[in-house]
């Protein structure tokens, strides 16, 4: 009965009660974070009015994904004691649980540490990326608020694929790029062989590279002093108006939109009234902080610095990636930003339940808060009904998403089979771009009123030992590849580019190079332009009617592979009704392929004995004549777990 009135006293409770409740959640929440974090003094008062933009450095670490980004990370956060170092530090700033899962960085994190070199105490901002091809939107991101990066290489795989990706992003931006060669202590360590590649390949200064191994903390102190000696501080003054870019956000439950800004000029503080360029939206700053590797509240920040800061905003499209802010009555140039994440493959995305769609909508709307790169338009289907048509960076970004919603929302939800943005040409001069299958112009249309159809074109780079040469030749080849480049990396390493479809990209490619290699091949791609191609739109039929949830755009040299598979497997996934059912794939009326599902029959000349042979066929044909007039009026219905099951296995 205690328990009960206490019960109805804390339902009871006024507002201030109510707010003061909140406010403990929320430290309590803060509080198990950071103790997850193992924080070194989650209590510590931070003071920044005393460090001048000139003992700032504000870098990142880029790297071909595995090559020990997130294990320099803890190693550096803990030489800062800005986590405590007791041994069991693995992916401090990997927070998702798909990143501990999958063991790879998703999204960029920043952290600043606190570090005293020559008796100068300096602020260093960390911002730990990705390095698998599909985020390299967030390296961009996290690029755009560095003035230098560390650009690391393993010693026994040496440069790959997304290092001269990285190396390049980082060089288009004017960084200065140190050279950092990890993992010697492995035992197919050659540090000396990496050092010549890095010297051929980027041209870069490797007198003084440095040799670490993140994992044994061999020569990590050496990481730090570099850091401050060569890459430059920022170029701001806190003497002019106020000026910061907005380059992350996330979602949080009390507060609201949290957002990360790189400070140019000027000062913010709480309590500031501020205003976003780009949606001209006003805003006070309730809180102004860093990640430490939490928030922690220092009410300040000055040109140069990089922190986050708490203004009230409560929808996910306020935060424009890339937007500029600046105070209420000042008037100031806006930042140029840098480069929008362009959507390189679209699927639908359905709920399971139909029911779930609101909570699903909510659920989509903050986790794209949490990813600016992923583009999101509604649509409606006949087969699966209301859902999302979502724009990824790749076919990982799109699995990890998924991911995501299943594990951080618990939602249930069907992906349809991936889809890049194809152009078509219209004999009047016009254009347009269809992410959808259900936009392609129809086979009536394509003949008469379209000029040509095109279909985006990537540039790929693979690198990869020697001996499998023919193996990678034969299947750039058979996805119509077209080779442009070709070198000798070392004696056994090959750097081989080809010009590809990234229709054909984003399906199996990835897992095909690997399994060819023995795992040893690395790739990565950039956008290419558009090229034209005979393409058309396969749609599948059951009973004649189409399903629109399975219409695919291809290249007709695919069609008869593709339509004889996909019916196949529809085969075996529809349920048998009383009446016959037939699964096609079709090119406009044209048939490419067709299963049949016989129907379910009762033995109705069971009860037929004796007689003349006409009575038992009189019942036979009157049962063909009811499944007939039942197959014109009947309905297949496609349970949700067929498509479930169908997309599932074409991922």
């Amino acid at each position: 009965m205690r328990s009960l009135y206490g019960l109805s006293r804390l339902l009871s409770a006024d507002l201030r009660q109510q707010q003061c409740i909140r406010h403990y959640i929320q430290k309590r929440w803060q509080s198990k974070t950071t103790e997850k974090l193992k924080s070194a003094d989650p209590t510590k008062e931070i003071d920044l009015t005393d460090i001048p933009a000139e003992r700032i450095r504000n870098f990142s670490i880029i790297a071909h994904i595995d090559h020990g980004k997130s294990t320099l990370a803890d190693r550096l956060l803990e030489l800062t004691k800005t986590i405590r170092d007791q041994g069991s530090n693995k992916q401090v700033l990997d927070k998702l649980k798909v990143e501990r899962e999958r063991g790879i960085t998703v999204k960029a994190q920043t952290v600043s540490m606190f570090y005293t070199y020559k008796g100068q105490k300096y602020l260093l901002n960390l911002i730990d990326t990705p390095g698998h091809v599909d985020f390299s939107y967030e390296v961009s991101r996290s690029l755009a608020a560095c003035q230098g990066t560390l650009l690391l290489v393993d010693a026994s795989q040496g440069i790959q694929a997304q290092t001269v990706a990285n190396f390049y992003l980082a060089f288009g931006q004017g960084l200065h790029v140190i050279p950092v060669i990890n993992k010697i202590d492995l035992p197919g360590a050659n540090p000396d062989k990496v050092v010549k590649q890095i010297h051929s390949a980027f041209e870069l200064d490797t007198a003084d590279v440095l040799k670490i191994s993140a994992k044994t903390r061999k020569n990590i102190e050496a990481v730090l002093p570099s850091v401050i000696d060569n890459i430059p501080s920022p170029t701001g003054s806190k003497d002019k108006p106020m000026r910061a870019l907005l380059f992350d956000s996330w979602f949080d439950t009390y507060v609201g939109v949290v957002c990360m800004l790189a400070v140019v000029d000027g000062v913010i503080k709480k309590g500031d009234k501020i205003m976003s360029a780009h949606g001209e939206e006003k805003y006070e700053v309730s809180e102004v902080g860093i990640m430490h590797p939490e928030q922690v509240p220092t009410g300040y920040l000055h040109a140069g610095q990089v922190g986050y800061i708490i203004c009230g905003m409560k929808t996910a499209s306020e935060a424009h990636i890339g937007d500029t802010f600046h105070h209420l009555k000042s008037k100031v140039e806006p930042l140029p930003g840098f480069e929008a994440a362009k959507s390189m493959v679209f699927a639908g995305i359905f709920p399971v339940d139909t029911t779930d769609f609101q909570k699903l909508d909510e659920s989509i709307k903050k986790l794209t808060l949490n990813d600016a790169s992923v583009s999101v338009h509604k649509e409606t289907s006949n087969a699966l009904g209301q859902g999302w048509r979502l724009g990824f960076l790749g076919t990982l970004h799109m699995d990890v998403f998924r991911q995501r919603l299943e594990e951080e929302y618990e939602a249930n939800v069907i992906v349809t089979q991936p889809t890049v943005p194809y152009k078509v040409v219209f004999r009047n001069g016009e254009e347009k771009i269809v992410r959808n299958p259900a936009d392609f112009p129809s086979v009536d249309e394509v003949s008469t009123k379209v000029l040509n159809l095109q279909e985006p074109m990537v540039l790929a780079t693979m690198i990869f030992p020697e001996e499998y040469m023919g193996q990678m030749m034969d299947l750039c080849g058979t996805r119509r590849g077209e080779q442009t480049e070709y070198m000798f990396m070392d004696e056994t390493r090959v750097l081989m580019k080809y010009r590809l479809p990234l229709a054909e990209v984003v399906t199996d490619f990835y897992d095909e190079l690997k399994s060819r290699t023995s795992g040893y091949a690395t790739f990565d791609y950039e956008e290419n332009g558009y090229e034209m191609s005979d393409l058309v739109k396969m749609t599948v039929l059951i009973n004649s009617k189409p399903v629109d949830a399975l219409s695919i755009i291809l290249h007709r040299g695919q069609v008869q592979v593709v339509g004889r598979d996909w019916v196949k497997r529809l085969k075996g996934l529809i349920q048998r009704q009383l009446f016959e059912i037939v699964i096609q794939t079709a090119i406009g009326h044209k048939i490419v392929a067709r299963e049949t599902i016989t129907a379910m029959r009762k033995n109705v000349t069971a009860k037929c004995y004796g007689g003349d042979i006409t009575r038992r066929m009189k019942l036979l044909e009157k049962q063909k004549a009811g499944k007939k007039r039942m197959k014109m009026i009947g309905n297949v219905e496609i349970p949700q777990k067929a498509f479930y099951d169908f997309m599932d296995k074409k991922a």
